[in-house]
């Protein structure tokens, strides 16, 4: 999960947002529906290169992108034995990269790098037939998390009129959240509640938030990403991806009793109070 495409270093709650994919919710389903994807969450687990992955890969620290430490130079072309031409082409997305609005946007792998990535990865089990379902269900859900991303910075946004813009990420699906333990422990008392199966995947993404007097303030964002029950209807797959900002100061811990408060506070109070 997370693959962006970064192909240089520049100089130096509503708290859970569950994406179905359903045409009337997403506008445009980026999954076809001819089709169901065979999506195995752990496909993307581990993605982009962290930690002991790189010495798994044999990558050393110059050939890692430490923007989204991906090696700089994936390959792109049709692997020996592959047996269907995937797209080489990349997608933008519409999360827009670094300090400077020269930088333009983060770019998503195309299927073809995708694929070259898992299999470096080790996992040869991967059907080509389902890479480029794969790379549209990734797409979605990070800009699904961008989305939340820009509700919880919307009240600085308000204050600086500068919008967010996202310097780096990092995927860490070794290493669970303080609140992905607390909620996998409480799904093995509570079963009714919560759920006991762990995210497939973390990212921690580093925001730029405007400090109104034309410099960045970074923010990092922790974003756990599960996979929900398969939609009654449709058969597709859905995700439920928890995004908030880290306990890394109190500013940081401010903005999020206030998402609770605007979100899922008032509405106790106004009920407790016996308000509509």
């Amino acid at each position: 999960m997370g693959l962006f495409w970064a192909d240089s270093v520049p100089n130096k709650e509503k708290c859970c947002h569950k994406c179905r994919h359903e045409e009337e919710k997403a506008g445009s389903c980026p999954v076809a529906h001819s089709k169901k994807p065979k999506f195995d969450p752990n496909s993307f687990a581990g993605c982009p290169v962290m930690g002991k992955n790189r010495a798994k890969e044999g990558c050393d620290s110059d050939g890692i992108n430490p923007l989204n430490n991906m090696p700089r130079n994936l390959n792109s072309e049709k692997l020996p034995g592959q047996k269907i031409e995937l797209p080489q082409e990349k997608t933008k997305s519409t999360i827009p990269k670094g300090t400077d609005g020269k930088e333009g946007v983060w770019e998503y792998p195309s299927p073809q790098q995708m694929f070259n990535a898992m299999i470096r990865k080790g996992k040869g089990n991967v059907p080509e037939d389902a890479v480029e379902s794969m790379v549209s269900i990734h797409n979605f859900l990070n800009e699904g998390a961008w989305g939340e991303i820009l509700e919880w910075e919307d009240p600085h946004t308000k204050v600086s009129q500068v919008e967010p813009r996202l310097e780096r990420f990092t995927g860490i699906p070794d290493k669970m959240s303080p609140r992905a333990k607390i909620f996998t422990t409480l799904g093995k008392y509570f079963p009714d509640k919560f759920s006991s199966t762990p995210p497939f995947d973390r990212h921690d993404w580093t925001v730029l938030r405007s400090n109104g007097k034309g410099g960045w303030r970074k923010v990092r964002y922790v974003i756990d990403y599960y996979a929900g029950p398969d939609d009654e209807s449709t058969g597709m797959p859905t995700f439920v991806l928890d995004v908030r900002p880290a306990l890394d100061n109190p500013v940081n811990a401010v903005d999020r009793v206030n998402h609770w408060w605007a979100y899922q506070g008032k509405p106790i109070w106004d009920k407790a109070m016996g308000r509509k």
